[in-house]
């Protein structure tokens, strides 16, 4: 697997910016009008009082509490338990750092991971949905997780309870990698009962959260962590909604990002099927299979920024499985009969007709001629 480089050392420019990113009031938006006006986090907190207050949403509740950050956010205690867990810290210019999250207006000043974030991670798509799921929704949520991971797609979600942890477990099941999001920090998982489920979690992904490590949950924290998921992500499935659910806030995250929104219908008299409904009929795209999905996405090789300032070009074949591989490479650029393939591999028929399938979506074969493929 390629691994994300760790982040460098912190030298006093990084511990500011940081302590910026913990400042209790300080969002996102308030961040970034504060860095338009003072150019750095460590001019930010050598400025006064007055000249803090000369941003737009400053007032002197917030102006104190930047002044008064270095002494209530203990930056060096943080910064000792992430070290202790094996925490990574990314902060937005530093390699790593998910470059779909640089893309969106609002980026999270801080990212606390537990596991690792991997190049393949681009090729990511969030389900999200109601904590009250139904069999159906649960069914469909396991689904298209499952489609997803088995096409080299990183799922992400919030690990909630409902189709959130259902996915993230759907993912893992198929071998996949996933992505959890969370409202606390990363060493102090919501809900408790999924402690054990953000460890499984680690070990096939990433765990991450721009809060301190040992953050409990705070209200305001869950509808900011939904513009995490949406952005890191190419789209966000939408499976059993509340109209006032919180997928519905990652859906208009998604919306706002420039991402793919897509709904999965269900029964008309179920209260989980109109948040989807909704977005249904909003222009939200339909979904009843993961190749609805793959579809819509495109083509899975993109340009991606290297750590020199360049271009790389991350095939597709980079994001293949072991078996996906092995079948990539029984199938002639000429063609090659599916059972030849088959033999060659030494898999089953029917494995290899859904790889084959997999493979069809990523644009990496093409079927010519009855049970011929061809490498395109």
């Amino acid at each position: 697997m390629t691994t994300v480089a760790q982040a460098p050392t912190f030298d006093d420019a990084a511990r500011a910016e940081i302590l910026l990113a913990l400042t209790p009031d300080v969002g996102p938006i308030l961040r970034t009008r504060l860095l338009e006006r003072f150019a750095s986090a460590e001019a930010i907190f050598a400025a006064s009082e007055a000249s803090l207050q000369e941003v737009q949403g400053i007032g002197p509740k917030i102006s104190r509490r930047i002044i008064g950050a270095r002494h209530e956010v203990q930056l060096d205690a943080q910064l000792a338990i992430a070290r202790e867990h094996g925490l990574t810290i990314l902060l937005p210019q530093w390699p790593g750092y998910p470059r779909s999250l640089r893309e969106i207006p609002d980026p999270p000043g801080v990212l606390f991971v537990r596991g690792a974030i991997e190049l393949a991670d681009q090729m990511a798509v969030a389900i999200v949905g109601t904590r009250r799921a139904t069999h159906y929704g649960k069914k469909q949520a396991e689904r298209l997780a499952a489609g997803l991971a088995r096409a080299g797609i990183t799922v992400v979600s919030g690990m909630a309870r409902g189709i959130d942890g259902v996915a993230h477990r759907a993912a893992m099941a198929a071998g996949g990698r996933t992505i959890a999001v969370l409202a606390s920090g990363v060493l102090n998982p919501f809900p408790p009962e999924h402690v054990k489920l953000a460890e499984e979690i680690e070990q096939q992904g990433a765990v991450l959260s721009e809060a301190a490590p040992t953050m409990p949950p705070l209200a305001g924290m869950f509808p900011q962590r939904n513009r995490i998921i949406s952005g890191l992500t190419m789209g966000t499935i939408v499976v059993e909604a509340a109209d006032r659910s919180g997928a519905l806030i990652t859906a208009r995250h998604a919306m706002k990002q420039g991402r793919e929104v897509f709904a999965v219908p269900g029964p008309v008299d179920s209260p989980g099927s109109s948040g989807p409904h909704r977005l249904l009929r909003d222009g939200a795209k339909l979904v009843t299979c993961v190749d609805d999905v793959l579809e819509e996405l495109g083509p899975l090789a993109e340009a991606a920024p290297d750590q020199r300032g360049g271009n790389i070009r991350i095939a597709a074949e980079v994001l293949l499985n072991e078996i996906e591989h092995a079948v990539l490479q029984a199938i002639e650029p000429t063609g090659s009969m599916l059972d030849d393939v088959a033999a060659n591999c030494a898999m089953p028929i029917h494995r290899v007709l859904a790889t084959v399938s997999v493979l069809e979506s990523r644009r990496l074969v093409r079927k010519v001629a009855g049970n011929r493929v061809a490498r395109i």
